[in-house]
């Protein structure tokens, strides 16, 4: 059994005990998570479709820690005009552990 949902506004496949780095969600480590935005679940031959969220249907997960991305370098350059700058952002993320998928 799978679930689509949606956090984040990104779109994440989850399946029971599995690890998602998602946006942060301002939650401590242990602490227990519902995702309601669940657009799609299969279990096995059978596929449930939202349009866009299935009524009822919740994910649940387990905040396993907050933790960073890996660095990433925005550089910009315009030729002959000696403008260049540069930057670097890491997203805040948090690790989740799908404990359970509801209809």
């Amino acid at each position: 059994m799978f679930a689509v949902i949606k956090t984040g506004g990104k779109q994440y496949k989850v399946a029971k005990d599995d690890l998602i780095e998602v946006e942060k969600i301002d939650l401590e480590a242990g602490k227990p998570v519902e995702l309601g935005d669940v657009l799609m679940l299969s279990d096995g031959g059978k596929v449930d479709v939202g349009a866009p969220f299935l009524a009822g249907a919740k994910v649940s997960a387990e905040v396993v820690e907050q933790t960073r991305g890996d660095k990433i370098i925005v550089f910009k350059k315009k030729r002959r005009k000696n403008y260049r700058r540069k930057k670097g952002h890491r997203q805040d993320l948090t690790v989740l552990k799908i404990t359970g998928i509801a209809r």
